[in-house]
């Protein structure tokens, strides 16, 4: 019997890669080609196959491991050709052929799913489980469409996108929970504190949107300079004090507009597999709101029919109600489109969710000054960072970029002055 040193082959650009799985250990019988680890880069993930038959001794790395080629991945016991290898082979042929595969129902909306199911692990690539492991994803409850029932990236995406169908059922199972070898204790002192139930009650609903909706986000700047001199302007004809109107009044006014131009980003979509969305004939701009228990979300009812001072009005009454916990539970539902805004904290351009089963949502950040090339020399601007989320299903890019050159034209000059006060 003679000992031979497994190490990792030459893997080209794979220099100092991190192993992600070992997928052998100690006294395991092995053949030849069969995975030993899978290690990953930036670019992609590459099982390292064995190239000897034999019975691991010991093993040499661990996952977190960095290797480079020429490092030890483990020593074999040979006994290539003796009655151990050859027995044991027989065994485990024996024992994969009396594994029943479980085959799917059909379903004729998934035609790609019915051709074979997963057994185990080793019938998906490595940049499958990689996948897997991003979304949580139990990939062992994957139903493999390639050959011998090889799970895939489209049947991980089909898989999670099977799981919400309504807003009353957002997820079936929970995704695997991977317990910590350490404790947070063993590293210093600790408080266990109770999640805030409104945190608790939107998890729910943002995990839900983000596995549901694919999202995009188009980034822009609005130049607000006239809107900020015009609202800055505006005072009471009795007392000649200032009229103080909060700028969200204003972009809730721009918003309505070119929601009314742009009727797609008012819809909803309840189940894609229907083919049909609801397009809604009301405007009820819902208002993420910043509270000590969480975040808000309620409605501005009907907004295209109020002025600009009622809006300014609602939004500090809704807030208030918001963080008492008074606001009823209906205002929180039924809403046309969401703005979020971070402009009084600070901050410009972000990746907001969208509030399901809405198609889109407005980020707006902290205004600056900036200096701007216009109508042919520089000038100090007053601009608004905007990230404009939308549900990619039904929006495109061309149109979002339409909708936010509209919405820019609306926040700026040529609407401010138009608003009714």
């Amino acid at each position: 019997m003679s000992e031979i040193e497994i190490k990792v082959p030459n893997i080209g650009d794979f220099e100092g890669v991190e192993v992600i799985e070992v997928l052998t250990s100690e006294g395991k019988i092995i053949v030849k080609n069969d995975p030993l680890i899978t290690i990953e880069s930036d670019k992609s993930s590459v099982e390292i196959p064995s190239n000897h038959d034999g019975k691991v001794k010991s093993l040499k790395i661990k996952v977190g491991d960095k290797v480079s080629e020429g490092d030890l991945i483990l020593i074999l016991e040979n006994k290539s050709q003796t009655n151990e290898v050859i027995e044991k082979n027989k065994e485990i042929e024996k024992e994969f052929k009396k594994i029943k595969i479980i085959k799917p129902e059909i379903d004729q909306t998934s035609p790609n799913q019915n051709k074979a199911s997963v057994i185990d692990i080793s019938s998906a690539s490595p940049k499958a489980r990689k996948f897997a492991r991003e979304l949580g994803v139990d990939i062992t409850q994957v139903v493999g469409s390639e050959k011998d029932g090889r799970v895939v990236e489209e049947d991980i995406k089909k898989f999670v996108s099977s799981k919400p169908k309504n807003n009353n059922q957002i997820i079936e199972s929970e995704p695997k929970k991977i317990k910590n070898e350490f404790e947070h204790s063993d590293f210093g002192e600790i408080e266990i504190k109770d999640i805030p139930r409104v945190k608790k009650l939107s998890s729910t609903y943002l995990t839900n949107s983000w596995t549901t909706i694919p999202h995009v986000t188009n980034h822009d700047e609005a130049d607000i300079t006239e809107m900020e001199s015009f609202r800055s302007s505006l005072t009471d004809i009795y007392t000649g004090e200032k009229i103080k109107i909060t700028p969200l009044a204003f972009i809730i006014k721009a918003l309505v507009a070119s929601l009314k131009k742009f009727p797609s980003f008012n819809s909803s979509i309840d189940e894609i597999e229907t083919g049909k969305m609801t397009q809604k004939k009301y405007y009820h701009i819902g208002i993420a709101v910043d509270t000590p228990n969480g975040l808000m979300v309620p409605k501005i009812r009907n907004a295209n029919n109020k002025k600009i001072s009622l809006l300014s009005k609602e939004l500090r009454d809704v807030s208030e109600l918001c963080r008492n916990l008074k606001i009823d539970k209906k205002e929180l539902f039924g809403g046309s489109m969401t703005i979020t805004s971070l402009g009084g904290i600070g901050g410009s351009f972000f990746t907001p969710i969208i509030n399901y089963p809405e198609v889109a949502i407005l980020g707006i950040g902290k205004s600056q000054k900036k200096q701007i090339f216009k109508d042919g020399k520089f000038q100090t601007r007053t601009m608004l960072p905007i990230s404009l989320s939308y549900d990619h299903r039904i929006i495109d890019g061309a149109e979002a970029a339409r909708f936010n050159n509209d919405l820019k034209e609306n926040i700026g000059k040529n609407f401010a002055y138009k608003l009714a006060i």
